[in-house]
């Protein structure tokens, strides 16, 4: 194709495209809404769906069940990364945030083991399976939209309002479940109190599918579309591809640090602080809501200096940071002081953010517009089922393993090495237009 006779596209006026990016950012809310509730009730899902006397592996059940939908998402990728590259990313998004609200909310309907047997925690693994086919969707279709509709200069800012949306999406579960924990007894709790957060997911949801509604196309897939760029066949295409298939192995590598740093940080944190450092549940919940507070603006700042300064010198320095001060931050979190843990909570929160704020643009700029959603969500997520989902259950196993409760932090700081590394053997994107 000769560039020099492609049409331009006009970017939307201001108002269209705040409209547009604001669409980008639900999805992106909603799954980390979801996932974050999970982990932040994990303990009381271990009483409600799964048998035994032994809390630690009703805990460990728990994680089983919220690991094994993460093996399903690079089919969602797969399938709903090809169908963004073909169809557009509006359409997608569109049936992406259905099914996520459908099956987040739907969870918070689900009859407990005492009342259905067996069939509760099978409900329980069908429902996160449908939403890991939709998580897996959302990431390469949701942040290619906001990076294509961002314009030059500015992608980093904008794809790290989807970080930024992430963090609040976090807090807000971490405040619900902390206002919960807090005001209902354990018996409440167990009977009824764990079922709002999830069911607080489907009037988000209507919401959020509103907004995506009223939202514009990429820019960047219009003008493929026009030009007659559109593959019949990305997947296969992206494969094809020596230098895609090497930005999909980046793709699953270079996100370690932040697959591992989420859900040890957000996750699994809150439950690991109640049942190994004897916190409360509030106070657990209390660090994790600094953590994310700190966070939102850690990712937005590091978004915006990444446009100055690059994605490589963020990424690397981040990653090598917390190689750095993991295992002090961690041993502050073992004191048994809830000022401490605090401390060391929310520098390791810091460290993150600098990867976490620059991530997913850097990702997005890897991969040409033809195979972009395919490419990155295939990769992304491949990564982040075997370093991220199985994160809290491997790291659960093997405390039991060990009775080594410094697990956690030799996992942060293992994935970090690799991530910083692979950071350092990327080439810089922030600078270049997106490569169509």
């Amino acid at each position: 194709m000769n560039s020099a006779s492609s049409p331009v596209v006009a970017h939307p006026p201001v108002r269209a495209k705040k409209s547009s990016i604001f669409g980008g950012l639900v999805g992106v809310f909603i799954e980390l809404y979801d996932n974050a509730v999970y982990g932040f009730v994990a303990g009381t899902l271990a009483v409600v769906f799964f048998p035994g006397d032994e809390p630690a592996t009703g805990v460990l059940l728990t994680f089983v069940a919220f690991a094994i939908p993460f093996f399903f998402r690079p089919l969602g990728a797969a399938v709903a990364g090809s169908w963004g590259d073909r169809f557009g990313r509006k359409r997608v998004l569109l049936g992406l945030i259905t099914l996520m609200t459908l099956s987040t909310g739907l969870v918070g309907a689900l009859p407990g083991y005492g009342a259905a047997g067996v069939f509760a925690p099978i409900a329980l693994v069908v429902l996160r399976v449908l939403q890991g086919f939709a998580m897996g969707g959302e990431p390469g279709n949701g942040n290619s939209f906001l990076a294509e509709h961002a314009g030059e200069g500015r992608r980093g800012r904008v794809v790290s309002y989807a970080n930024a949306a992430t963090f609040i999406a976090m807090l807000l579960g971490t405040l619900f479940a902390a206002l919960l924990n807090a005001t209902l007894t354990q018996a409440a709790m167990e009977s009824w109190g764990w079922r709002l957060p999830f069911l607080l997911a489907l009037p988000m949801g209507l919401i959020g599918l509103a907004i995506r509604r009223a939202a514009d196309e990429s820019p960047e897939f219009t003008a493929a579309e026009v030009e007659g760029e559109v593959t019949r066949s990305p997947l296969r295409e992206a494969f094809g591809s020596r230098e895609t298939v090497r930005g999909m192995l980046m793709a699953v590598v270079l996100p370690l640090f932040n697959s591992s740093g989420y859900f040890i940080l957000f996750i699994y944190m809150p439950s690991f602080m109640k049942n190994d450092m004897h916190f409360s549940t509030v106070q657990g919940l209390m660090v994790t809501g600094i953590m994310l507070a700190v966070g939102t603006f850690g990712v937005l700042y590091a978004g915006r200096l990444s446009d100055r300064v690059g994605r490589k010198k963020m990424l690397a320095t981040s990653a090598f940071l917390m190689v750095a001060l993991g295992f002090p931050c961690y041993w502050l979190l073992t004191q048994g002081s809830f000022l401490l843990a605090t401390l060391g909570a929310v520098v390791m929160a810091l460290c993150f953010s600098g990867t976490n704020g620059v991530m997913q643009v850097t990702l997005a700029e890897l991969f040409p517009t033809r195979v972009r959603t395919v490419a990155y969500g295939v990769g992304y997520n491949v990564g982040t089922a075997i370093f991220g989902g199985a994160a809290p259950l491997v790291v659960s196993a093997l405390i039991v393993a060990t009775g080594s409760t410094w697990v956690p932090a030799f996992y942060l700081v293992l994935t970090s090495v690799v991530a910083g590394i692979a950071a350092l053997r990327i080439r810089e994107t922030a600078f270049a237009p997106l490569k169509r």
